[in-house]
């Protein structure tokens, strides 16, 4: 039976973006020793002459980063759900050194997961797609990217040059969310914990999950209204007027004032947020018109070794299957 939480949500993990613009206490900025373990590292994988995705999680050893990355991944499930790292020297590394860098970090966190059925591990979020194709991922192009959740316990967004104008990041709290729900919305609660259709690339048919489940103790949230709609579709099972207002609610709340914490990413800023607790978002931006100047960001999706268990009506999702280490 499905357990339905009655009671606003408390802990770290409910926050207010306003409560936090002035608090750095979530950005870990990389100290010099941290950034050394990370260049020792870098110099093993160049010694090993093999692609990024070809690293092992002893291949990338950061002993003394491994402390602090061991709070992180404690803080993105336990804590607010996200942690911003700041100061990676995108700008004296080469393409092949952040890409690695980036994986890398990934590798002592979770296990990375593909984000696509070609089975790419780190995405590259570009202005690169045709807005008038419906087959365009929105990452793919500058415009706005409404407030979703990731198909993976933990996102990562490094960013490695900024857009002309734009292109700013936005979070938001889905307890928060939860809770102005339980206040405001009462009467709606029961429709996010029914099952919807959502669309998923590669899959041959949308998969059932609900909009919110508690399981444990612990909240969890997917959300991503264009793959719902699209799912609907698909199965051809309208939604709702009931189901439709719902999501306008949701929508609504996630916008609110003070609700979203915004960061314009710098090169060399790493956001790693917790997909069941953090919805995420970016603003349009105007871009280079040189490509090789473009805006440009780097993906992961991980699987973590701490993440929360999930209700059975809530099916646990990590892209496109899970790489296997030996030493995890």
């Amino acid at each position: 039976m499905t357990q339905l939480l009655d009671h606003p949500l408390t802990g770290p993990c409910v926050w207010r973006g306003a409560e936090l613009q002035a608090d750095d206490s979530w950005i870990h900025t990389l100290e010099a020793p941290e950034i050394a373990d990370i260049d020792s590292a870098l110099s093993r994988a160049r010694r090993k002459r093999c692609d990024f995705s070809n690293l092992k999680p002893q291949d990338f050893a950061l002993p003394g980063f491994a402390q602090t990355l061991e709070g992180i991944a404690d803080e993105l499930e336990n804590g607010r759900g996200f942690v911003l790292i700041r100061g990676l020297p995108v700008e004296r590394y080469s393409e092949e050194d952040i890409e690695a860098a980036c994986f890398g970090i990934g590798l002592n966190l979770g296990f990375p997961v593909r984000q696509n059925p070609r089975g790419d591990l780190l995405g590259k979020v570009m202005n690169v797609g045709d807005l008038s194709d419906p087959n365009t991922r929105v990452y793919e192009t500058n415009a706005y990217l409404p407030y979703h959740t990731d198909p993976s316990d933990v996102f990562g967004l490094l960013c490695i040059r900024p857009a002309v104008s734009g292109g700013l990041s936005s979070i938001v709290s889905a307890g928060a969310v939860y809770n102005e729900i339980l206040e405001k919305h009462r009467d709606l609660l029961g429709v996010y914990y029914r099952p919807f259709y959502y669309a998923h690339l590669g899959d041959e048919l949308p998969g059932l999950s609900p909009i919110f489940s508690f399981n444990k103790g612990k909240l969890a949230c997917r959300y991503l209204r264009q793959y719902i709609e699209l799912g609907h579709n698909v199965m051809k099972v309208p939604l709702t007027p009931l189901e439709i207002e719902a999501l306008n609610v949701f929508d609504t709340l996630t916008h609110k004032p003070g609700m979203r914490l915004d960061m314009m990413l710098k090169p060399g800023d790493l956001i790693i947020a917790n997909n069941y607790a953090v919805l995420h978002s970016r603003t349009e931006f105007k871009d280079h018109a040189d490509l090789a100047q473009r805006r440009k960001l780097l993906r992961l999706w991980l699987k973590m070794r701490n993440a929360r268990s999930l209700a059975p009506v809530f099916p646990g999702r990590n892209g496109f299957g899970a790489l296997e280490f030996d030493a995890l």
